[in-house]
């Protein structure tokens, strides 16, 4: 049994680690790359830095930054934000990223996904879906979570995998930084949906609601920022409790 994955993840604005509330009412968390090499050593599994901003301010997400973390963490790391094209793909996997996430850019060219899959492989390539409840189901969002697209989440989600997409990184935009839980049936209908892990994001307040969006929400992974960015739990506590509780999850002294 492959085990359930814990992921900090940074936001980055300004070359600095934000977090927010349902993607606004940013405040500073740190240095991105002090961030990193601390959670490296703190027994992370992956780390994910997302520039939150480079989309909207039509800028490439920066590459200086992927090269930093690169030469000082020693962890696998994905890096998204505002990647448009396979070049800037090429680039970020270059500077030592293991995989590059895109969101908006798919939206409006899906077979980006594709062209991903068939240059660096489908273990390479993550798609990040925002999404929000509306009515029913779901809608995604883009642009930050600024804009809302008519796409129906799950149908979105399968058509990634179909296009290649190695692993989804699914963020709630309503549970994001509320810190009262996943949102579980969310990441329970998408892990249904697709074959691929599925990675959860949005409202960890403590281990308990990681623990459910494992078990309930069917997630292989469990990306959280606030409880580990101001020190609430660390990354060996949250594990501890899961092991506790017949999660199987690999401790930072096995390596």
């Amino acid at each position: 049994m492959l085990a359930k994955r814990i992921i900090p993840c940074l936001d980055v604005k300004d070359a600095r680690v934000v977090k927010g509330t349902s993607f606004a009412n940013l405040r500073d968390a740190g240095d991105p790359v002090a961030c990193g090499r601390q959670y490296s050593g703190a027994g992370a599994d992956e780390l994910v830095f997302l520039d939150i901003t480079a989309t909207l301010e039509a800028r490439r997400t920066i590459r200086e930054l992927a090269a930093r973390v690169g030469r000082e963490v020693f962890i696998p790391y994905t890096i998204g934000g505002g990647i448009a094209s396979l070049a800037d793909m090429a680039a970020l996997l270059q500077a030592g990223a293991e995989k590059v996430s895109i969101n908006t850019a798919a939206v409006r060219n899906s077979h980006l996904i594709r062209e991903a899959a068939e240059a660096f492989g489908n273990q390479a390539v993550v798609v990040a879906v925002d999404a929000k409840q509306t009515g029913g189901g779901w809608e995604v969002y883009v642009n930050a979570g600024t804009t809302a697209t008519g796409i129906d989440a799950l149908e979105w989600v399968r058509r990634a995998e179909r296009l290649g997409a190695g692993e989804i990184l699914l963020t709630s935009i309503d549970a994001d930084g509320h810190r009262a839980g996943y949102d579980c049936r969310l990441n329970a209908a998408v892990a249904d949906a697709v074959s691929i892990p599925v990675i959860a994001s949005g409202g960890a307040g403590g281990p308990e609601d990681i623990l459910r969006v494992l078990t309930e929400g069917k997630a292989d992974a469990a990306l959280a920022a606030s409880i580990f960015h101001y020190g609430q739990y660390t990354i060996t506590e949250v594990k501890q409790y899961l092991r506790e509780r017949g999660v199987h999850v690999r401790m930072h002294e096995e390596g």
